[in-house]
């Protein structure tokens, strides 16, 4: 599989796995189906869309309207099915795929217009945790990526890493796209499930 394909098909997955993130969400502040569908464009693309503004790429979902059904699906899934999404702890695992997917397709972007480690590894984790920001901040719950030192964005840093490292050694493109997704999500999956947190400062 060429690393085009790759990134392309990562993204639009993640597209969907987020914009259903969203939904739940919509769905559980007892939303319209617009709001649901509203929320679930945030996460779905605001990230890669803060991304391509920073980088100064073309956006990519306005040549790609692929992208702008994918989220409009994914809110509706959740809208149409939230009794069946909702079991998978409403918004952390569906969240933590599309965290570690936008984490090493971001990563990739960066990295294929010829920039280093430290810009490649922030604009993994602007991908992955921007738009879940806007749509926590829209909703007015507290953000997933600053509540309690909850590990997120260091995970998709982590995963942008893991990616950068692995293309840097030679590995093929889906080779550094698995071990960096599995990085990001693993390292969320023990934080979900021990309770792993960052070190809070004491005022």
């Amino acid at each position: 599989m060429s690393p085009e394909i790759l990134t392309a098909f990562a993204d639009r997955f993640g597209v969907f796995v987020f914009a259903i993130s969203g939904g739940v969400l919509a769905v559980r502040k007892e939303m319209d189906l617009l709001g649901v569908i509203v929320l679930a464009f945030l996460p779905a693309i605001g990230g890669g869309t803060m991304r391509d503004l920073l980088l100064g790429a073309p956006v990519f979902w306005l040549s790609d309207t692929l992208t702008l059904v994918l989220a409009i699906a994914g809110g509706l899934t959740a809208f149409l099915f939230y009794r069946f999404v909702s079991q998978f702890r409403a918004l952390r695992w569906p969240d933590a795929v599309g965290m570690s997917l936008f984490a090493v397709t971001g990563a990739a972007k960066a990295m294929s217009l010829g920039h280093g480690f430290i810009v490649v590894v922030i604009m993994g984790a602007i991908t992955a945790s921007a738009g879940g920001l806007l749509r926590d901040v829209i909703a007015n719950e507290e953000p997933l990526v600053l509540k309690e030192g909850e590990l997120y964005a260091t995970c998709a840093l982590a995963g942008s890493a893991v990616y950068f490292a692995a293309i840097s050694l030679g590995a093929p493109e889906a080779i550094a796209f698995a071990a960096g997704m599995a990085t990001a999500f693993i390292s969320r999956a023990m934080a979900i499930i021990f309770g792993i947190k960052l070190p809070r400062a004491k005022g």
